[in-house]
């Protein structure tokens, strides 16, 4: 391997422990009160080299968000082509669900303080839009006869049910895991819409 693979896994390796850390951190203390040089003490790193890989705390969060949109992305990309467009969205949201499973209590701390804190609404709203663009392009790749008004619906509609179901599993304080009302919410959508 080149020097630059190993400064650039480097590099990825660092950046990723800094995710890890950070969102850890935010998850037990919220994110207004985790401070940039508490997140960098924990990572063992300088507050520079923190800044060197984000510009502040909102940059941490939305990095791990980039990870969710991949996996929407891919798991969508991995349905039959021949399955109908809404039920393959659906099907991308029970793969984020699962990806919940392995530990529930620290994402719904996280899901709590992205969805509840004021300070994160826009990195929130900017997340839910790169899901929205990320799941349309991957409906046009898949049928290319579809057009930009139809996957971009059918994706808005996806990501507004899966935002639902957050809300539904913040207000229960987590008894549920999403997957659990996932199917509901999605087939609430499909029967009012035929209805």
């Amino acid at each position: 391997m080149s020097v630059d693979g190993l400064r650039e896994r480097k590099r990825e390796r660092a950046r990723s422990e800094l995710v890890s850390v950070g969102m850890r951190l935010f998850a037990e203390r919220g994110f207004d009160a985790t401070t940039v040089d508490e997140i960098a003490e924990a990572a063992d790193v300088s507050r520079r080299t923190l800044f060197r890989y984000f510009g502040g705390k909102g940059d941490i969060v939305m990095e791990w968000a980039r990870g969710t949109t991949t996996l929407l992305r891919d798991s969508l990309r991995a349905r039959p082509l021949d399955e109908p467009p809404f039920a393959s969205l659906q099907a991308a949201f029970t793969a984020l669900c699962q990806n919940f499973a392995g530990n529930p209590s620290e994402i719904y701390a996280v899901t709590v303080m992205i969805e509840r804190t004021p300070s994160l609404r826009a990195h929130n709203l900017l997340k839910h839009a790169q899901w929205e663009d990320a799941l349309a392009e991957v409906l046009r790749e898949r049928s290319p006869s579809m057009d930009d008004v139809r996957s971009t619906l059918l994706a808005r509609i996806a990501v507004a049910a899966f935002r639902t179901l957050l809300d539904e599993w913040i207000n229960t304080q987590g008894r549920a895991l999403p997957f659990d009302n996932l199917n509901r919410v999605f087939d609430l959508i499909r029967n009012d819409l035929t209805s």
